[in-house]
């Protein structure tokens, strides 16, 4: 059995332009003074992290990771959320998602796909280079505007889009495997891979590529309304990366899952700082450590109420205490017989 890692912390929601948010250095003395001993960190910030750099020196990863080790942090995951949106991008989102690539490239909709499949194989590499085993990202989406079926949609339309979908990715994750490194794709409203049901339509499309593996984050699923529990019953040898963030959904007589176009404060469903929403996290850690979850649990932090600042002090306290040590003996061990075949036969009434 073993036990996760943690608590991390992934840097989106934190970096800024105002210290101690704008430098890998010294975002990561704010981290370990409240207790995280891992970072997850987003590849499309330079603020914090040169990607191209990444892949292209050990070194320059070698100097990172030194820096950090001087804090008692370590790299948990690279993260190409952003580019992994523009892998597959659907027109009626083009203007909406340009933002998410360099600015030479925005009204050029192939030039744009092309830099984003380019960032995940240097990705790739720079996560070869950290000594990582997990990815996390996005699939990006050609669907998504059909998730409602209304209108019908026509026989083959989502085939269709999934199978394209692969051939996007196909090429991505043989060059994470040749990287020895998972795609961890976060499954969330607005992917193609939001759910089990498209998560295992992308399987089928991709030959299930053993490089094709999840992030789990119960949070959107709260959202959605599924089992976040049997979920993990279900995908825990495909999950390979953890986002620890909390959620409700409180549906009333004027909105539900849809959200009515409300702000995030006003939506039924809506993300809430560690321990302020309803997610059962003694059962969620419960269930990683029964299946040997492998990796790390990484604070996510998103609410439309509490100061980040504080979400991230309450968040690296709250993974702790959830954190299972396992047990390397049976609890009944006290009471063992022995092991002895001869024995056991005659209980049996075989000899």
């Amino acid at each position: 059995m073993k036990t996760l890692k943690g608590p991390g912390i992934f840097l989106a929601q934190y970096a800024g332009d105002a210290p101690p948010f704008n430098t890998l250095p010294e975002i990561a003395r704010w981290v370990a003074s409240l207790g995280f001993v891992g970072v997850q960190i987003p590849s499309n910030d330079r603020r914090l992290f040169d990607l191209e750099q990444a892949a292209a020196s050990r070194t320059y990863c070698d100097d990172i990771a030194g820096m950090l080790a001087g804090h008692g942090l370590a790299v948990t995951e690279l993260s190409t959320h952003l580019q992994g949106q523009l892998v597959a991008s659907h027109p009626a989102y083009d203007c909406l998602f340009d933002g998410f690539a360099p600015l030479a490239l925005r009204n050029n909709v192939q030039a744009r796909q092309a830099w984003a499949v380019e960032q995940l194989k240097l990705a790739a590499k720079a996560s070869r280079n950290f000594g990582l085993s997990s990815h996390a990202t996005f699939s990006g989406a050609l669907a998504w505007h059909l998730f409602y079926p209304w209108p019908q949609r026509p026989a083959g339309l989502i085939e269709e889009a999934f199978d394209e979908l692969g051939k996007r990715w196909r090429p991505i994750l043989d060059a994470f495997d040749d990287a020895g490194v998972d795609v961890c794709y976060e499954l969330h409203p607005g992917e193609d891979l939001h759910d089990g049901a498209t998560f295992e339509r992308f399987l089928d499309a991709v030959d299930h590529h053993p490089r094709a593996n999840i992030l789990y984050d119960p949070s959107h699923m709260v959202l959605q309304q599924m089992d976040y529990l049997e979920f993990i019953d279900i995908y825990h040898q495909r999950i390979r990366a953890f986002h620890v963030k909390d959620a409700e959904f409180r549906p009333n007589g004027r909105a539900g899952v849809y959200g009515g176009y409300q702000n995030w404060i006003d939506r039924p469903g809506r993300f809430r700082s560690l321990g302020d929403g309803q997610i059962d996290f003694g059962a969620v850690f419960s269930k990683f450590a029964q299946y040997d979850y492998p990796g790390w649990a990484v604070l996510e932090w998103e609410c439309c109420l509490k100061d980040a600042e504080q979400g991230a002090k309450e968040g690296a306290a709250f993974i702790r205490d959830h954190i299972i040590k396992v047990t390397g003996r049976a609890f009944d061990d006290f009471a063992a017989s022995g092991a002895d075949r001869t024995f056991n036969r005659q209980l049996l009434g075989l000899d």
